[in-house]
């Protein structure tokens, strides 16, 4: 009996960190959502480290593996991760203003094509196909108007919203999961048979 119940309280107490994370990550999206300016700041250099660190990783791993086919091939991507982490970092202004711009022609380009492929194809799902596409269409246009000053609220609002959305799903796992242990403990209980009751009136009935 104690082997269940310290199997449910490590769970419980996972669960637990797993909700804290989420309320963190919560905080921090709405805060991002306030102060866009420093998330996109903040996100920019976050992509810039990555990509410094994964190129130097890639750079090991390609050195590691010298004299296969695929060394030069390594050290090439790995130079290129190292040298964009780099930019990133020393410019992050710039790499912003760069992504909200591809940003931006991606929402432009995925709109049109939706609202093409709906007119096209009508489908039963034709009125959601056409909603879409104009959503992504004028959101689109709205940041290319905008641009560049677009670039210093756009990423980091999708940052933030990423947080937000990242912490309220840890959130919800995590009272879920407690939820489904306590369950399963107290169904547990339920099943356990009451030794002590049975044995005490066959003992009475001996007698």
């Amino acid at each position: 009996m104690n082997e269940p119940t310290a199997e449910g309280r490590r769970l419980n107490r996972s669960f637990g960190w797993l909700t804290l994370l989420g309320a963190l990550l919560v905080i921090a999206g709405v805060i991002g959502l306030v102060y866009t300016g420093v998330a996109t700041l903040t996100s920019m250099l976050l992509f810039g480290w990555l990509l410094l660190v994964g190129g130097l990783v890639g750079l090991l791993h390609a050195i590691e593996s010298r004299g296969t086919n695929y060394f030069w091939l390594g050290v090439v991507v790995a130079a290129l991760n190292i040298a964009a982490g780099v930019v990133v970092i020393k410019h992050p202004e710039g790499t912003a203003e760069a992504l909200t711009m591809f940003a931006a022609l991606l929402f432009l380009t995925g709109g049109v094509f939706r609202l093409v492929g709906s007119v096209v194809v009508r489908g039963p799902q034709m009125g959601w196909t056409l909603l879409q596409g104009a959503f992504g269409l004028l959101l689109g246009l709205l940041v290319l108007f905008d641009w560049p000053h677009s670039s210093l609220y756009v990423l980091g609002c999708f940052f933030s919203l990423a947080l937000l959305f990242d912490g309220l799903g840890l959130i919800a796992l995590g009272i879920g999961g407690r939820r489904i242990v306590s369950m399963v403990a107290g169904r547990r209980d339920e099943g356990q048979p009451h030794t002590g009751r049975t044995s005490t009136s066959s003992e009475g009935k001996q007698k």
